[in-house]
């Protein structure tokens, strides 16, 4: 689901700053709300799925007013080098008066690819199946963007891959 308007629990009056606060409000508190979407940004996402695992982590996506992808860069440092390009963000702190948020970078299994004019290709998405949290992390102004789509906890460290026959993207 994106959620590019219709504002919920917060009132910040920016959409997307008002989920990224709802995202924060359930991976802190694992809250019981409920509704029809599956992945809504609002409903209880980090409710247990599989037996015995802990989910803290509601994985998500951002795009620009242009509906592109927003990306960033991780690995970064003078001691790593193994660098990385991402998608998926995890919410660590957001200030709801700024809009402005802390966002951790989360690792796809497999590289992220880009077309021509350095926009994300998004069927290079369709083979991520899992996510790996790091420490890598980015500042922004959420009310830079106007979609958010919330994803599936149980991408973070999942061990399964996924069958690829459930692609709809394929020609």
């Amino acid at each position: 689901m994106n959620v590019s308007c219709g504002c919920k629990d917060h009132e910040s009056g920016h959409c997307v700053c008002d989920a990224v606060l709802s995202i924060k409000e359930a991976q802190d508190a694992v809250d019981k709300k409920m509704d029809n979407c599956i992945n809504s940004c609002h409903t209880n996402l980090l409710g247990p799925k599989r037996p015995g695992k802990i989910q803290d982590t509601i994985p998500f996506m951002l795009k620009d007013k242009k509906s592109n992808l927003f990306w960033a860069t991780g690995g970064l440092t003078a001691d790593l080098t193994d660098v990385f390009e991402t998608v998926f963000f995890r919410v660590e702190d957001v200030d709801e008066k700024s809009c402005c948020a802390t966002l951790s970078l989360l690792r796809p299994t497999n590289d992220i690819k880009f077309t021509h004019n350095c926009c994300v290709d998004p069927t290079s998405l369709s083979d991520v199946y899992t996510l790996e949290k790091t420490h890598f992390c980015i500042e922004v102004d959420l009310r830079c963007f106007c979609a958010i789509q919330c994803l599936d906890p149980d991408l973070i460290d999942n061990v399964v891959k996924k069958d690829k026959k459930h692609h709809h993207h394929e020609k």
